[in-house]
Formats: structure tokens, C-alpha cells, sequence
């Protein structure tokens, strides 16, 4: 910020002093006159020189009483538009704490919360509020805790028009844990519904529709020929806990999940084995580049709800 306008005070105390000692030297200057000597005795040229010297001096007072006016002028403008700058600035800040404390998460940190799914119905859900770009490759990691039985129903689902099962993490029944990609299965060697926190990791690639699975950052299963060369289409409906039959709904409650998850990430990519192990471990904390978990971008419906979620060691701990 610029130098502050200098105090109208002592701007106003300047002008006075300065204007006393010009009329206190034209009276010293008089007064010496007198006292000496007659004016009208004195020669014409000192006349006319102390004539001059006067007109001078006048001169010089009115000069400066005129240059402290202006600058008495400038500074009052010069403090008004200071004062204005000043409350506009203030004005945005409040305006910015404002729009914080509104987006401010309940939770202590915008990604420490999990959503809790604790009834198999066709109403209770989450919704992540972004969507995905058109992708040809991804990685989707989360944890999650459930005891149900027959089957822990459905994590995610992702639906986009014309394609309902685009993307869908599911164990339905006594079959095992099921990735589909554009409606093509695969088998998952993860065993997860023992009421234990677990971290929970899928790649898939359309070049030759590469997969893997892992489990608490241990790769238990990988394969190929998941819908090869099929990219992802983008702008669809990404669901936590139900399985779409239709974008956004036709739920089927034998689908659902049941229990709690939390650190729902998607990236771009294929993640490095290392960076997986990193995530589960809890040494590292790796937001997804496409969707991070954070709390002012997921819904909840039905009777869901999100609750301060354990620590990540706190989880590790459960294993």
C-alpha cells in the first residue's frame, strides 16, 4: 500500500506558522523604519529598493498562503480517495471471509469425514456432485467398513445416458466383488464384509483393458480384456452406495451397500503400485485430480449422513 496522505493537522499548522513569520518580518521590517529614520528622508533608491523589497515579501506570502490552500485541497481529496480505497478493500475481505465460512466444512478438515450407509433400502445414498471427463484410463480408491451379508451391495456406480453400468463396484449376493466397465465384468479377489476398515484400490486402462485390484495396498488381482478400447464417457452420474438402472436412480435395494466409506478418490491414471501402498498406508495423502473427497462435493439423501471419520491410522489399526 502507498504512503498515507500526510495529517491534515500539521498541514494547517504549517500554513499558519509560515504566514505569521512572513507578517513578522514585514512588521520587524517597519518597525525598523520608523525607528531610524524617516521614510520619506531616505534616498529615492533605497525607497524604491525597500519599495520592492515589500512588494517581494507580499508576494512571497501570498505565494505560499496560495500553495498551502492547494495543498490543504489536495490532501483533503487525497484523503477521501484513501478512505475509499481503504473501505473497498475491507469490504472485499469481509466479502471473502464471508464466502469461507460458507463453504467452511463441518468437519476439521474438508476430507476428514465418512458418509454412513447403515440400512440396505433404495433410498439411502451419496452423490458426488462433479462428474467425469471422457477418460482411457483410471484409478478409484476408497475405504470402506461392512459386515453385510449376503454381499456388501454397491460402493459406486457411475451411469451415463444410454449406459447405465459405465462404471460400478459391486458384490451382489454370494458372488463375488464384481467391477464392470460399459456393462463388461470382472472378477475381484478382494474379500472385504468382515466390519473392518479396508482401503480399496481399481485401475482400468482401455489399452487392452488392463486391470487391477488391490487390497490395503496389496495387489491381489490383475487382468485384461475388461472393454478394451473403450474410453469413459464423460458428464454422468457418480452414486456412493446404490447401483443405477437408470442415470441418477431406479435403485434396486438388494444392490445397496451397507456399512460406511470414506476417501472416495479418482484419478486420470493408472496409479504407481508404490503410490497405492503410500495411500493405504497412510503416508502419504494423494487427493484425486478428478475427484477429491471433500466434503462440500457429496451429497447426502434418505437418511444417509456424514460423520467425522476415524483417523487414517486409527483405520490401519482396525485391519
Amino acid at each position: 500500500m502507498g504512503d498515507l496522505p500526510r495529517d491534515p493537522a500539521h498541514i494547517i499548522d504549517q500554513l499558519s506558522r509560515t504566514m505569521q513569520a512572513l507578517k513578522d518580518r514585514l512588521e520587524s521590517l517597519e518597525h525598523q523604519l520608523r525607528a531610524n529614520v524617516s521614510y520619506a528622508a531616505l534616498p529615492h533608491e533605497l525607497r524604491e529598493m525597500l519599495q520592492r523589497r515589500l512588494g517581494d515579501l507580499e508576494r512571497q506570502l501570498l505565494s505560499k498562503v496560495a500553495e498551502l490552500e492547494d495543498e490543504k485541497s489536495l490532501l483533503h481529496n487525497e484523503t477521501s480517495a484513501h478512505r475509499q480505497k481503504t473501505e473497498t478493500a475491507l469490504n472485499a475481505l469481509l466479502e471473502r471471509v464471508s464466502e469461507l465460512e460458507k463453504g467452511n466444512s463441518a468437519f476439521k478438515s474438508p476430507d476428514e469425514f465418512k458418509v454412513s450407509l447403515p440400512l440396505r433400502t433404495n433410498y439411502l445414498y451419496g452423490k458426488i456432485k462433479k462428474t467425469l471427463p471422457e477418460l482411457y484410463a483410471f484409478t478409484v480408491c476408497l475405504w470402506l467398513r461392512s459386515s453385510a451379508s449376503p454381499g456388501i451391495g454397491t460402493p459406486f456406480s457411475y451411469a451415463v445416458p444410454g449406459q447405465a453400468n459405465e462404471i460400478v463396484l459391486i458384490e451382489w449376493g454370494n458372488n463375488p466383488i464384481e467391477l464392470l466397465i460399459n456393462d463388461k465384468v470382472a472378477q475381484l479377489p478382494l474379500f472385504i464384509s468382515d466390519g473392518k476398515w479396508h482401503h480399496i484400490c481399481v485401475t482400468w486402462t482401455t489399452r487392452d483393458g488392463m486391470w487391477e485390484a488391490f487390497q490395503d495396498g496389496e495387489k491381489l488381482g490383475t487382468g485384461e480384456n475388461l472393454a478394451p478400447w473403450h474410453p469413459i464417457k464423460p458428464g454422468g452420474v457418480l452414486i456412493l452406495g446404490q447401483e443405477q438402472d437408470t442415470v441418477g436412480g431406479r435403485f434396486d435395494a438388494t444392490q445397496a451397500f451397507v456399512g460406511e466409506m470414506s476417501q472416495f478418490n479418482i484419478w486420470d491414471r493408472v496409479l504407481k503400485a508404490e503410490d497405492i501402498v503410500n495411500i493405504a498406508n497412510c503416508s502419504t495423502n494423494m487427493p484425486g485430480n478428478i475427484i477429491p473427497w471433500v466434503d462440500n462435493n457429496v451429497d447426502v439423501f434418505g437418511g444417509a449422513t456424514k460423520w467425522p471419520v476415524e483417523t487414517c491410522e486409527e483405520r490401519l489399526l482396525d485391519l
